[in-house]
């Protein structure tokens, strides 16, 4: 009985601890089977280390391939603490390099971390700072290459391409807006090392980082030297507090140029205020538009045929009273007896509020926001406002009267020139964009496109070409003949917004401006010069931003080769301008003959015979009174 009691014990033994194994076994099994690979990754996390390196971001670029952002490779430091033996020293010589505190630097070789990036005083150095460490030869102490952004054109375009932070991070513009794209994944270079830090003689691995996407814009970069060339010379000659010029492709919407002053360096941005850097003035700032927004009312009156241009009659005694409040025109004692034509050349306020109330509140209004005024256009980029309408229930007799010339209701400058390219290119609104495409950095192969939106038809193409001939003869015989083009066909509108301040509308203090398009029969490009309290000047649109929208549309014409012709409208001269005439066509005459035609040129000869067989310049355009006249002669 006593032995069969011992048997069963043992027994009872030997089947639990054969239990016992048999589940060991089964847990060493399930952990090298089906946990390998979680556990291969904690093992080697104990033991690899990694020092990074940094991926390019994708390049910006304008619409021919120049590009605007760009990446310079530079070097920063990093530390391993358990591979640093004499802590006090390195410390001592890496303060002394990088001009910070010992206990600054002694903080970061201390810290019980595998590896520490010195930040921000080790981060993007110097070539000479960063020679000046490797030759320190120190064990722990480890230079990587990092990629820095770098624009070559400094100032240009700055408020459109933001900037990035000093981790390489989108901050504003298209940097900010696109960052998802231009942001590359980083590489590193895998090392081992043993639990102490100490590096083990272990094969390291690179992992090649990816570059970012590159985007492409829809600006020209040489139309946009040629408007930050125009706005630092507003900024010299007139000292205003703010400047802008925009130009759009008016029938996709394609922005090709955009700049603002005050401006910044993205290069060191850590130098201008956040106001600067941050406020893309062209769709940031919000103001009373002036007499450029008649050109919304025009179209209006025209689509709902409310007014004729050549029949109908206004006559101007210099103001109109609207429910008591009597608006003036700008010229004192008005402008007498007009056309509507007449109106729209003139920029006659009191015309325009009869306009306005021959449309209507209800009527006006709508037209206003199908033109996409009182809410974001959606231009990719960041910090677009939205502006301020009456609502209709708030908009009586007298807002009416004012709406209808541009006061009393607020507005960006995008949202102008996009209104006033629906207004000109057919009747059809499109969405502003800036950004053509993105392609791969290796193979430059599009994976994007950004295609013209078109938001909605406004009025009709009708409607369109006599909005086109009223704005051309502005320029031709109205507020606009400072934006005159000679042997080109250019229009446009003037505008002199008085500004408001805490209500009241302040007292010598505009913003002057001038939206002008070529060519005025089939629009190509339309400009937007918008001039804030210019000092020491006439405050007139058409004496000041006019001309400045003239110099726009001239490089214009050489970039994109716009042709002359000798269907635009004939302006008059004063005796202050330069005086052109139209030049004779004198081929196929004899010299005398030609001389008698040329009376008052400059004649140069050529050739032999008494039979004029070329000219130049060609016969029928415009050309300055007492020009040199080339003539090539044969019998």
């Amino acid at each position: 009985m006593f032995f069969n009691s011992i048997h069963t014990r043992m027994r009872v033994v030997l089947v639990v601890v054969l239990g016992l194994l048999f589940l060991i076994i089964a847990k060493v099994f399930y952990i090298q089977i089906f946990k390998y690979k979680d556990l291969n990754s904690l093992a080697t996390s104990l033991w690899s280390r990694e020092l990074p390196i940094t991926a390019d971001r994708g390049e910006i670029r304008d619409r021919n391939g120049k590009v605007l952002a760009t990446n310079i490779t530079t070097t920063s430091l990093v530390v391993i603490p358990n591979q640093i033996n004499n802590k006090e020293e390195v410390a001592t010589k890496l303060a002394e390099i990088l001009n910070v505190s010992y206990e600054e630097m002694y903080r970061h070789i201390s810290k019980k971390t595998s590896i520490e990036r010195v930040h921000p005083e080790g981060r993007q150095l110097s070539y000479e700072i960063a020679e000046k460490i490797n030759n320190l030869n120190y064990d722990g102490v480890y230079l990587v290459k990092e990629s820095k952004r770098y624009y070559p054109y400094g100032n240009v375009l700055s408020h459109v391409i933001g900037y990035v932070g000093i981790d390489n991070q989108g901050l504003s513009g298209i940097e900010l807006n696109y960052d998802d794209y231009l942001t590359g994944e980083n590489g590193a270079i895998k090392y081992f090392s043993d639990g102490k830090g100490n590096r083990l003689d272990l094969t390291e691995i690179y992992e090649e980082p990816q570059n970012g996407i590159n985007v492409d814009l829809t600006i020209d970069i040489d139309l946009q030297l040629s408007i930050e060339n125009e706005l630092d010379n507003v900024m010299t000659k007139y000292n205003p507090e703010q400047a802008l010029i925009v130009a759009m492709q008016p029938k996709t919407g394609e922005i090709l140029a955009m700049a603002s002053r005050p401006n910044f360096n993205p290069n060191n941005y850590q130098t201008s205020s956040t106001e600067v850097i941050n406020r893309n003035l062209p769709i940031w700032m919000t103001y009373e538009p002036g007499s450029t927004f008649k050109i919304i009312t025009l179209a209006a009156s025209l689509e709902e045929k409310t007014v004729n241009l050549f029949e109908d009659h206004y006559y101007d005694g210099g103001s109109i009273t609207v429910e008591g409040a009597r608006i003036k025109c700008w010229k004192a004692g008005g402008h007498g007896a007009e056309t509507f034509l007449q109106v729209v050349e003139n920029s006659c306020n009191p015309g325009f509020v009869v306009m306005g109330q021959k449309l209507g509140a209800k009527t006006l209004l709508n037209y206003i926001e199908n033109f996409g005024f009182g809410k974001k256009t959606g231009i990719d980029l960041n910090g677009e406002a939205n502006g301020i309408l009456f609502p209709l229930d708030k908009m009586g007799p007298v807002e009416l009267a004012t709406t209808s010339f541009g006061q009393g209701i607020s507005v960006t400058p995008i949202q102008q020139i996009t209104a006033v390219s629906a207004a000109v290119n057919g009747g059809t609104l499109y969405q502003p964009y800036i950004v053509s495409k993105m392609t791969e950095p290796e193979t430059d192969s599009v994976i994007k496109y950004n295609q013209p939106k078109e938001v909605r038809k406004v009025i009709s193409e009708d409607t369109s070409k006599m909005v086109r001939h009223a704005l051309e003869s502005v320029v031709a015989n109205g507020s606009g003949k400072n934006a005159y083009i000679e042997n080109y066909r250019v229009g446009g509108k003037t505008g002199t917004a008085q500004k408001v301040n805490n209500g009241t509308y302040m007292v010598g203090n505009y913003i002057l401006s001038f939206i002008g398009f070529m060519p005025a029969d089939d629009p190509q490009i339309v400009v937007y010069v918008a001039i804030d309290n210019p000092k020491g000047v006439t405050q007139y649109g058409g004496v000041v931003s006019a001309p400045i929208a003239k110099n726009v549309l001239k490089t214009a014409i050489d970039l994109y080769d716009f042709p002359m012709t000798k269907e635009g409208m004939p302006r008059e001269y004063t005796w202050l301008d330069t005086k052109y005439t139209k030049l004779p066509n004198v081929v196929g005459m004899t010299l005398e003959e030609a001389k008698k035609e040329l009376k008052g040129y400059t004649i140069h000869t050529s050739g032999e015979g008494e039979k004029v067989i070329y000219q130049s310049p060609e016969g029928e355009y415009y050309v300055p009174e007492g020009s040199i006249i080339s003539l090539m002669l044969s019998n």
